[in-house]
Parts: structure tokens; C-alpha cells; sequence
């Protein structure tokens, strides 16, 4: 008995070349994209468009899905955090198991299992398109950042600055210095002194 819905986006049936090895057809598909298909910076948004390229081919031991998803992934730059996006295609490759077909106990958790003549590719297009995507992304591949004082994104303005930064060690000496100054009405230099009298 099949827990699987043959009308469901990503169940794919193949009665057509079931248990005939040698036997193939191909797949092309455009589905709506699942929830949480991503990682916190980049992933598919909800909805957007999922094209499938793929041969089901019948092997001994079951059917051996290969081909290409194509999707548009959208996220934020991990140093500036501007909005990124592009178009990724993977190709992919999984054996679904005959249901009753016996495997080592050893290997059954990494074994994809169809259930009658169906199989859910749900679970590889996540797979594939989550290792997949860039770890870092960047809006470019020499993002400068953020001005760790300000926020200012760098990359508006090469030239921004905010002067020597200054140790804070030094920040205490540097406001008797600056309060000196304002007493003084300008810097005063060591053994500076008054005009010469005669």
C-alpha cells in the first residue's frame, strides 16, 4: 500500500517502464517550488517556477532518475547585505530501490525506496539544490562590506572614511588633549615660549 499521491507535484509514476531494465522516459516538468527549499541567507522562493529534465530508466534494482532542475534563488549578500539573485541548474542522479527489493541493513537509511510504481523526488530536488547553493553569497566577488563604524556600505562610496581610527587604549588621553586645546585656543608645543624680551 502506497502512502504516496500520484497527483502530487513531485511524486513521478513509472508503471510505463517498471521492472523492464533497459527501459526508459523522459520527464520534463515546471512545478512550483516548496517551502524552505534554502538555507537563512539564499534559497528558492516559495512558489517560484522548478523546471525538471530528467530520463527515469529501468535497472535491475529499480529506477535510476538523472537529469537537470533549474530554479532562481534570491537572498542577501553576507558582507553588505544587498540583495543577491540567480539562476542555478543541478544535475542530479538517485536510484529509487524496488520496495521489496533487499539491500544490507547497514545502507538502508541512505536507500530511496519507490513505493509500488511511484517515487517522490521531492526529497533529492532539496538535496541537490541545497548543496548546491553558495555558502558566502556576494552581490559581487570583491564586496568591500560594511564601514564597521557606520553601516555605510562601501561600495556606494570607494572613499569613504572616518579618519585614523584610534586606539581605545588612547581615548582618555586623547580628550585631555582635545579639552587643552579648547582651553588654550590651539596646541601647545613643548618649550614653546613667549616672544624674546630684551
Amino acid at each position: 500500500m502506497t502512502t504516496l499521491d500520484a497527483r502530487a507535484p513531485y511524486v513521478l509514476d513509472t508503471h510505463e517502464i517498471a521492472r523492464r531494465p533497459g527501459t526508459q522516459r523522459e520527464v520534463t516538468r515546471r512545478e512550483s517550488a516548496p517551502a524552505g527549499l534554502g538555507v537563512d541567507m539564499i534559497g528558492v522562493p516559495e512558489g517560484s517556477d522548478v523546471d525538471l529534465e530528467l530520463r527515469l530508466e529501468s535497472v535491475m534494482e529499480g529506477v535510476l532518475a538523472t537529469g537537470t532542475v533549474e530554479v532562481h534563488i534570491v537572498g542577501e549578500c553576507v558582507r553588505c547585505l544587498q540583495s543577491v539573485s540567480d539562476d542555478l541548474s543541478v544535475d542530479v542522479q538517485e536510484l529509487f530501490v524496488h520496495d521489496d527489493e533487499p539491500v544490507a541493513s547497514d545502507e538502508e537509511g541512505d536507500v530511496r525506496r519507490l513505493e509500488g510504481d511511484l517515487l517522490d523526488f521531492e526529497p533529492v530536488l532539496r538535496d541537490a539544490v541545497v548543496l548546491a547553493l553558495p555558502q558566502n553569497p556576494l552581490c559581487v566577488p570583491d564586496c568591500p562590506g560594511l564601514c564597521p563604524e557606520c553601516g555605510a556600505r562601501l561600495a556606494d562610496d570607494p572613499e569613504h572614511t572616518h579618519g585614523e581610527p584610534v586606539d581605545p587604549r588612547w581615548s582618555a588621553l586623547s580628550q585631555l588633549i582635545d579639552n587643552n586645546e579648547d582651553r588654550s585656543g590651539g596646541p601647545e608645543t613643548a618649550g614653546e615660549s613667549g616672544p624674546d624680551e630684551e
